[in-house]
């Protein structure tokens, strides 16, 4: 561990608390895109293998009480309803998880850049998506998009995001849902790592430190979530998440 801590100044651990804080508050409001926040600000300054390894942690701990908010048995019923979904993207995710040490770097992160620019082009440009039921053959397709990006990058929320948008999901059910979605994809993703050789003992400790600002944030984005106008924040989200995907390709193209 010792190894690993002094590869980091004061000045990183400083950007890298900060980030987390305000993925985790971006969180709280919306009920995604923290490792993509986490995964677009780390690997400006760090390896993107080891911003990689830093999310998994944040991400299993903070869609505990995301996926718990209305108790065990609310989750358990959001859990049945999508098992097709769960199932399909756990399995694609430790399969995919393997990839990152087979693909450039690059071109994992021209993947993740490309999908999250095309989502929140046509977002912002207010076309929608629309389901008026659960389909096995549409949930298996969303089920292999989020699994290979959350494998590859730990960013599964936005196929998650569409498709449940897309069933026009109740606003407490969608949070939930995505809590359920994101925690068992998480721990999928931790083992996954292991496996992988991304999360060992000398990624771990940053990790792990991560946590703590990431659940300030999340904390202080509940609160702000009831005080606000939810549509006009949706849209700047989309406009950090532009940002952040755009941050991203710059990395992978200078990389």
């Amino acid at each position: 561990m010792d190894i690993f801590f002094d590869l980091l100044s004061p000045s990183f651990w400083f950007a890298a608390f900060i980030i987390a804080a305000v993925g985790g508050f971006v969180k709280g409001v919306v009920g995604f895109a923290m490792p993509l926040v986490l995964i677009s600000g780390l690997s400006s300054f760090l390896d993107p293998e080891l911003a990689l390894a830093g999310l998994i942690l944040p991400t299993l701990v903070t869609n505990v009480p995301q996926a718990l908010r209305q108790g065990f048995c609310a989750a358990w019923i959001s859990a049945k309803r999508f098992g097709v979904y769960l199932i399909v993207g756990c399995f694609v995710l430790i399969l995919s998880a393997q990839l990152v040490q087979l693909l450039p770097i690059s071109i994992l992160l021209t993947i993740i850049s490309a999908v999250v620019i095309l989502f929140v082009s046509v977002q912002l440009a207010g076309w929608r998506l629309t389901l008026v039921c659960q389909r096995v053959d549409v949930e298996v397709g969303f089920g292999i998009l989020a699994g290979f990006m959350g494998g590859i990058a730990g960013v599964w929320g936005l196929p998650t995001v569409i498709y449940l948008t897309a069933l026009g999901t109740e606003k407490t059910e969608h949070m939930r849902i995505q809590g359920v979605v994101y925690g068992l994809g998480a721990v999928a993703l931790f083992f996954a790592h292991i496996g992988s050789g991304v999360l060992r003992i000398e990624t771990v400790p940053l990790s792990i430190a991560l946590i703590f600002p990431a659940l300030f944030g999340q904390w202080v984005g509940t609160k702000v979530l009831d005080s606000i106008d939810q549509a006009t924040f949706k849209r700047v989200t989309l406009l950090v998440l532009l940002v952040a995907a755009l941050n991203l390709l710059r990395r992978a193209i200078f990389f």
